[in-house]
């Protein structure tokens, strides 16, 4: 009789992500999963990225003519209170950051986007039939819900970068992100960890609907161009992320920026032993300013915002895109 045989093949990479993704046809991610992807793919972006944020922060509060632009503005910060205590102040509040705004921002977003995926499926329409007002939708919504979250993490993240800058006798001199959350709640009220939260909640809004929202159409137009190679994947699909974070965050910086120069100065500004302050809201932030010194102001900070910003989203989003294809086959834009 002879003898059967039988030869094993050894899966490549490419058929064990191709099982994952049917095995997974129909079924959403964990959100909580999703969370945390995102969580740490806001940290590795925040490790490169924080010394542009504080540089901007700065640049927002210090008032006309503190610095000439951007690179003075760094040298500074640099000379006045070094590299932990300077262009890396604040970078515990920058980590936790991540945990509440950035966690709930992109993984809200790429769950949202996967069931919108999953009901196309059901429906027997291709899944990326996906316009891009409900993109933009989606990412209002993660940004609102992410922003208000965040916002504690956000105020002690302002207070931190701009301390340094402040003359000795009025500089708070936190130890770190929970020494200032706890400062702040016991010397100001609790409720003053939500200071902001109005400006805070409507840049994020706004940014977030356009860093991930113009972000994955940017993806499917590059993809669907042919430029990318197949389906986009040339090198692996980077260069095609790289110039959609790039697109969307220009788009979103422009819409932002006015939002968070009003943010960063209501953040920032010192409250007066009888409660009061220099500026009652949002709106009268604005107008005080605007008075004060001129349109622009507005757009104080702009570059090192974009500058930042641009690395950020490039850095962020194509870890928590790539994580997320290594771990379980699936795309998170």
């Amino acid at each position: 009789m002879q003898a059967s045989t039988s030869s094993t093949t050894v899966p490549s990479s490419q058929d064990v992500r191709a099982a994952i993704a049917a095995d997974n046809k129909g079924t959403a991610m964990p959100l909580s999963t999703r969370m945390v992807l995102s969580a740490f793919a806001g940290m590795g972006a925040a490790t490169f990225c924080h010394p542009l944020d504080v540089i901007r922060v700065n640049m927002q509060t210090a008032g006309e003519g503190a610095y000439k632009n951007t690179l003075d503005a760094g040298l500074q910060i640099y000379r006045q209170a070094g590299f932990s205590g300077g262009i890396y102040a604040g970078i515990s509040a920058a980590y936790l950051r991540q945990w509440l705004y950035g966690s709930c921002r992109m993984g809200i977003y790429s769950y949202l986007l996967e069931r919108a995926q999953i009901q196309n499926q059901q429906a027997g329409r291709n899944k990326n039939e996906i316009s891009f007002t409900s993109k933009l939708f989606m990412g209002c919504c993660s940004g609102a819900i992410g922003s208000f979250v965040g916002t504690p993490s956000e105020l002690a993240l302002v207070r931190m970068s701009a301390d340094s800058k402040a003359p000795v006798e009025q500089r708070r001199n936190y130890n770190n992100v929970i020494d200032c959350i706890v400062r702040i709640s016991r010397e100001e009220g609790l409720a003053n960890l939500w200071r902001g939260a109005a400006p805070t909640v409507l840049r994020a809004t706004l940014l977030s609907a356009c860093s991930l929202g113009v972000t994955s159409e940017a993806k499917q137009v590059l993809a669907d161009s042919g430029y990318f190679g197949p389906n986009g994947e040339y090198m692996n699909g980077y260069p095609k992320m790289f110039c959609a974070t790039l697109i969307s965050s220009f788009c979103a910086n422009v819409v932002a920026n006015p939002f968070d120069v009003i943010k960063s100065r209501l953040q920032n500004m010192p409250i007066n032993a009888d409660g009061t302050a220099l500026y009652n809201g949002m709106v009268d932030c604005f107008v005080k300013s605007v008075r004060a010194e001129g349109p622009m102001v507005v757009y104080a900070g702009f570059t090192p915002a974009f500058v930042k910003l641009a690395p950020y989203s490039i850095i962020s989003l194509t870890l928590a895109d790539k994580l997320t294809k290594a771990l379980t086959g699936k795309d998170a834009l």
